[in-house]
């Protein structure tokens, strides 16, 4: 991972000036905390599983139907995880990944190099470069909820689906979901406040995607289909109370906004809080997620 030191942007100045951030100084935010920290994403959400012993990567990448699907784009693809599970499942498939990060895209090409799956560095509001109605299928890891505004995005990904396509995002569940995670959110929040008092009050992204009622509703608003959908399911990863606090504190954008000695006071309460709920020798982190599926 990158530096120790606490991330600033645009988007942290306006916090502490108590101001409304812009959507461009959240996209500044989120570059930058890719840059110094590229692939932080997948060191937490690659491990953890569900009750079938899959991750999230393969929970969406198994709304593929194979016969179907031949042509997908990677929305958001970060360091290529979920395109490399595709190319191992799909050998003979169309794959394209767009991430507006440079850093996440240099991880991509390393780990994708030598196969055919092309990439793009783009935001996700523009898709001009793919042709209307020329994808089976869009599929987006954990990113949907950080893009602002959100209903280009929509629009692009309805404007580049071929009839009978499918899109599908892995979102956030709801924190009360899975045992301890909304208290692990807000004791997380609590230290970031105490840097940033007003951290939390503005989402880093349109909060309409931040519940699934409210973002299935905005699907079929602009989808035009009834045929919206909502899963959920709980993935865990078990290890440690110190080395699955510093684990699950990495999972959080609103750790790295936290200078090295505030990050290490967290990961320590964090692990307090792990160790005093250890059953059977092992820390569980548990996470509530969601799968959006949207058939067009």
């Amino acid at each position: 991972m990158g530096s120790d030191s606490a991330i600033t942007t645009s988007w942290t100045d306006a916090l502490k000036a108590d101001e409304v951030p812009c959507p461009i100084s959240v996209q500044k935010h989120l570059l930058e905390v890719h840059h110094c920290y590229p692939g932080f994403t997948e060191s937490c959400a690659a491990k953890c599983k569900d009750l079938a012993g899959q991750t999230s990567y393969e929970w969406l990448c198994n709304v593929i139907d194979p016969m179907r699907h031949r042509n997908i784009l990677d929305l958001a693809c970060g360091s290529g995880v979920l395109l490399e599970l595709c190319r191992a499942r799909f050998p003979q498939h169309t794959l394209t990944g767009i991430d507006m990060s440079p850093a996440e895209l240099a991880l991509a090409r390393r780990r994708l190099c030598g196969q055919n799956v092309t990439l793009h560095e783009q935001l996700a509001q523009d898709l001009s470069f793919v042709e209307r109605g020329s994808l089976d299928a869009v599929l987006c890891h954990w990113a949907l909820t950080l893009m602002d505004p959100v209903e280009p995005v929509l629009r692009e990904i309805k404007r580049v689906l071929a009839p009978g396509g499918i899109f599908s995002a892995i979102i956030d569940g709801d924190p009360k979901a899975a045992p301890g995670y909304a208290e692990i959110n807000d004791l997380i929040f609590k230290h970031v406040q105490m840097k940033l008092p007003t951290y939390g009050d503005y989402d880093l992204g349109d909060p309409r995607t931040r519940t699934p009622r409210s973002l299935a509703a905005l699907a079929r608003s602009i989808f035009k289909t009834t045929e919206v959908s909502v899963e959920t399911s709980t993935f865990t990863l078990e290890g440690k109370p110190v080395s699955l606090a510093r684990e699950a504190v990495g999972f959080f954008y609103a750790a790295y906004i936290l200078p090295a000695a505030a990050r290490k006071r967290l990961i320590n309460d964090l692990a307090a809080f792990l160790r005093a709920s250890t059953k059977k020798g092992a820390a569980v982190f548990s996470m509530p997620v969601c799968r959006l599926i949207v058939r067009f």
